[in-house]
């Protein structure tokens, strides 16, 4: 069983990115666990009188991918990459005792993911599975690595449903949307839907891989039978041939 760690900024950024992909981790037995650095406090949604609405929201979300929900306890549009947010997240890595991680990719339009991006860079510096998924505000993406979602693309849409308040107003989480960009990576690898990401690292366990049964080696002759066989053939060659 492997042990998951997807760290985003807010409130819906994890189910953007890597959701489908998480809830092949959780039906794969996998343990999930999902670190939300801030409640999404200046998104829509709370302005409304609401109070802690996204935080409900995300706690539902987080139930329908089967994941462990914590909190990073930082303020939405605040976030820095400094020792304390570093320690946060090297804190969720030694409980979960994480060996991969998701997190926003680098090159981002939000001050918040870059951030987070930067700090769980720090936090995961021993950690051999670092991989960037893409959000509506990165910039530029070059993905490598992609994962079939295709049996899993419906437990993505569930959970950003969950997201009510951004459903209604941000064209971010429109259904829609989500499919075609899942479509669209799907056939960037020549499979139905895909969600990608960007390797910081990505180290291959072939120890753990299953091996292919080895075929039933054909029987080598002794060095002795290859001898005599090679006299008899030798002297049926010189061997003087009668008259008809």
């Amino acid at each position: 069983m492997r042990s998951v760690l997807a760290v985003g900024a807010h409130p819906d950024d994890i189910e953007l990115g890597c959701g489908a992909t998480l809830l092949a981790h959780h039906q794969a037995g996998d343990r999930v666990t999902m670190l939300v650095l801030t409640g999404g406090e200046n998104g829509p949604g709370d302005e409304f009188g609401q109070a802690g609405l996204r935080r409900v929201e995300q706690q539902r979300a987080a139930r329908t991918l089967g994941a462990e929900l914590r909190w990073g306890g930082l303020r939405d549009c605040t976030v820095v990459p400094d020792s304390a947010t570093i320690g946060i997240i090297e804190a969720a890595l030694r409980s979960t005792d994480a060996d991969l991680v998701y997190v926003h990719a680098p090159d981002d339009s939000h001050q918040d993911h870059r951030a987070v991006s930067a700090a769980t860079l720090s936090a995961a510096r021993r950690l051999s599975r670092v991989m960037h998924y893409q959000s509506p505000s990165t910039l530029t993406f070059t993905p490598t690595v992609f994962v079939d979602v295709t049996a899993h693309l419906s437990g993505k849409l569930a959970a950003l449903g969950a997201h009510a308040s951004q459903v209604e107003m941000s064209a971010m989480v429109e259904p829609d949307a989500v499919v075609a960009s899942a479509r669209h990576w799907g056939a960037q690898a020549r499979i139905g839907y895909a969600e990608a990401f960007a390797p910081t690292r990505m180290v291959l366990d072939l120890a753990s891989a299953p091996r292919p049964s080895a075929e039933v080696p054909t029987p080598r002759p002794a060095v002795e039978d290859l001898v005599v066989a090679a006299h008899r053939l030798s002297s049926l060659i010189s061997a003087p041939v009668a008259a008809g």
